[in-house]
C-alpha cells in the first residue's frame, strides 16, 4: 500500500526551530530568503505593470493601437533596462564586499 506523502509527514517527529542543526538552519534561511525575494519581485511587477498601463492606456478596448503597443513595449524596455543596471550594480557591490 503506498503512503501519501502528507502520511509520512504526520508519521515523522517534527523537529522544532531549537532542534535544528547549523546545516538545516541555513537552508531555512536560504528558502526563506527566496521567497522573500520572490514576493518583492512580484511586488515590484505589479507596481511596474500599473505605471506602464496608467502611463500608456487611455482607453482600454479590444484591440491596442500601435500608439500604445509602442508605448508598452518602451516602457518595459525601460524597466529592463534598468532592472539590469541595478543588478549589476548590486553584484559589484557585493564582489566588492567579498574581496
Amino acid at each position: 500500500i503506498k503512503r501519501h506523502v502528507s502520511d509520512e509527514l504526520r508519521a515523522s517527529p517534527r523537529r522544532t526551530m531549537a532542534e535544528l542543526d547549523e546545516a538545516d538552519e541555513a537552508e531555512l534561511q536560504r528558502l526563506v530568503t527566496a521567497e522573500q525575494q520572490k514576493a518583492q519581485f512580484t511586488a515590484q511587477l505589479h507596481h511596474f505593470m500599473e505605471l506602464c498601463w496608467d502611463k500608456c492606456v487611455e482607453k482600454p478596448g479590444n484591440r491596442l493601437d500601435s500608439l500604445t503597443e509602442n508605448c508598452l513595449s518602451s516602457c518595459v524596455d525601460r524597466f529592463i533596462d534598468t532592472t539590469l543596471a541595478i543588478t549589476s550594480w548590486f553584484a559589484q557591490i557585493v564582489q566588492k564586499g567579498g574581496q
